[in-house]
């Protein structure tokens, strides 16, 4: 189980986990949720008690990464498996340019 922790302009949003290759959880943190003033991550992660579960990482996370020539040299350089998204999420540090 590997996770990371979300965060929207500088603010501890909550949790992304990835539980195996095919389970993936969102799950807002309580003092995010509860404040009205913060945003949703994402309009297809709209704020809400639940966990998001996908088996898939869900796209608003894929589509943060880079793509093509830039994701070949980026993982060649971190040595990052180009399927591992996750890893790849992690090694960006691209987690607090939500809404940024």
């Amino acid at each position: 189980m590997r996770e990371l922790k979300i965060f929207c302009n500088h603010i501890y949003a909550g949790l992304l986990t990835e539980h195996s290759k095919q389970e993936y959880t969102f799950c807002y943190d309580d003092g995010y949720f509860i404040n009205p003033s913060l945003p949703a991550i994402s309009l297809t992660l709209s704020k809400s008690h639940q966990s998001y579960t996908s088996q898939y990482l869900f796209p608003f996370f894929t589509n943060l990464l880079p793509e093509g020539a830039n994701k070949k040299i980026f993982c060649r350089l971190c040595k990052i498996n180009e399927e591992d998204y996750f890893s790849i999420l992690s090694a960006l540090e691209i987690k607090d340019m939500l809404r940024s």
